[in-house]
């Protein structure tokens, strides 16, 4: 077992085994591993810190060489939002286009062959799945990350999704609750609010979290929107009402409870991240998630003080506190238990279960009167902002496959208004394959294709987002998200590879 460093009293050290920080670089600095020394027992991992599977292994093996049963957590949802394949895109389809296949056989053999790469990696606490039901179209940082806008199919997903991550032996992190799906604004920039009511709530939003929870989802995040219905005054991620409440009394859960990032504008701009970190404790979080965008030793000592010096002045109950920190304790000797079983086999020789979901998730309008292109084409892709849960880094679209498929293709990246005339003078006498994300949330883009197909009608029109906006082109492929094997699908129909 960990031998502590000596000197860290039982209170400090029950602060630092709640927090669950990140840090920049590919090998674990100086700082972290003392701070596993003196209690710390979680690490969270993002893009910037994985180079390949061989690089992350390393990694972990350092942080347990510090504590042997450290809890390594990442965001690895699959689809649009890759920590593993953050720079050439995932191999697995995203949530929306496992919703759009609805075999929940397909979502566990997928979950389960992610979970095992991760495993493998090290890795054994997954901040996913997202059981949020995309019920507000304009959803702009939910959208393909969600099962869907069908409540009954999202919880028999996430609970299916649950269910094959866990058979691998890492722990599920079932996000965000109450649920993010019916909010028009970014946690990550303000704070959401929905405003449905409490019946509405229970029949839509909470059923997928009863799903997740009763096929024995180890964790859960919570979300920094404000329910008026469930808590007018404070975030679910800093209310006792929705976290001791609802939650643990409600319904019933008793697994660990991770705050989202506490460095989001929702937390940081409003109570800050100390103060946010202190209520979210009191309110009935174990973990507090922080380092995507505060990295440094000063965070994680900033925020271990705050908690110390919270109980102290009475603030925070000390059994509070160490009854958090016995969760995070308790899902490390289930990841443990996990991994001694252990690791799952390797599917067999020649099956890609990602590429296979994928070609499965399409769906085809015009298809019967195409003809797969047999001429380089052009490639245009309408790009919008990417939100900041998916990143800039991961590339998307279909270019790179067509490329391989047909040589000679030529692509090219187009936004704003002049977007449309943009790219009829690039594509010149070329067939165009248009790529677009989410057009029904972005007018410049639906304007774009509007221009294209009417000096262009035999265009392609390829939609890696929400497949919300009439289908239209002369073939229209809704690939149900922007991982890489959904840009490969659909390249091998345009294509005909």
């Amino acid at each position: 077992m960990t031998t502590f460093a000596s000197g860290t009293d039982t209170l400090t050290r029950d602060a630092l085994t709640v927090l669950q920080p990140g840090f920049t670089g590919t090998t674990a600095p100086d700082w972290l591993l003392r701070r596993l020394g003196e209690g710390l027992a979680s690490v969270g991992l993002f893009g910037r810190n994985i180079a390949s599977p061989q690089q992350l292994a390393a990694l972990t093996a350092q942080f347990r060489a510090e504590r042997d049963d450290v809890l390594v957590a990442i965001d690895e949802e699959g689809g649009d939002v890759t920590r593993l394949e953050v720079r050439s895109g995932s191999s697995f389809p995203g949530n929306h286009a496992l919703g759009a296949v609805d075999d929940v056989e397909l979502t566990r053999a997928v979950a389960h062959e992610l979970g095992r790469r991760l495993a493998e990696c090290g890795v054994n606490l997954n901040w996913a799945p997202s059981a949020d039901v995309n019920s507000n179209p304009a959803n702009p940082v939910i959208g393909v990350r969600s099962f869907g806008a069908d409540t009954e199919l999202v919880a028999r997903h996430a609970a299916a999704y649950v269910t094959g991550l866990q058979s691998a032996g890492v722990a599920a992190c079932t996000k965000h609750f109450p649920g993010h799906g019916d909010t028009a604004v970014d946690s990550h920039h303000a704070l959401p609010r929905i405003d449905a009511s409490a019946q509405v709530l229970q029949e839509r939003e909470l059923a997928p979290f009863r799903a997740a929870i009763a096929a024995g989802t180890r964790a859960m995040m919570s979300a920094h929107i404000l329910v008026p219905a469930l808590d007018p005054d404070r975030p679910a991620t800093l209310s006792r009402r929705v976290l001791t409440g609802l939650l643990r009394g409600e319904l019933g859960y008793d697994g660990l409870i991770v705050t989202d990032g506490m460095e989001m504008q929702a937390i940081a701009a409003t109570y800050g991240i100390e103060r946010g970190s202190v209520l979210a404790v009191a309110a009935g979080a174990d973990a507090i998630c922080v380092g995507g965008g505060l990295a440094d030793d000063e965070t994680v000592r900033r925020l271990r003080d705050a908690l110390v010096t919270a109980v102290r002045t009475g603030e925070l109950a000390e059994e509070r506190l160490a009854e958090a920190a016995e969760r995070v304790r308790a899902l490390a000797r289930w990841t443990a238990s996990a991994a001694a079983t252990g690791t799952p086999a390797r599917p067999a020789p020649g099956t890609d279960i990602g590429l296979l979901a994928a070609r499965r998730a399409l769906t085809l309008t015009g298809a019967d009167g195409f003809t797969p292109l047999s001429e380089a084409p052009y490639v245009a892709a309408l790009t919008p902002v990417a939100n900041i849960a998916v990143g800039d880094d991961t590339p998307w679209g279909v270019a790179a496959e067509v490329v391989r498929m047909l040589p000679g293709t030529e692509t090219g990246s187009f936004s704003g208004e002049t977007a449309g005339r943009d790219v009829l003078e690039a594509a010149g006498t070329r067939r165009i394959v248009a790529v677009v994300r989410d057009e029904h949330r972005h007018p410049w883009m639906a304007g774009a294709l509007d221009v294209i197909l009417a000096q262009r009608p035999d265009t392609v029109v390829v939609e890696m987002g929400v497949p919300q906006a009439a289908p239209r082109g002369a073939l229209h492929i809704a690939t149900h998200g922007a991982a890489r094997v959904c840009g490969r699908a659909a390249a091998e129909v345009v294509a005909g590879g």
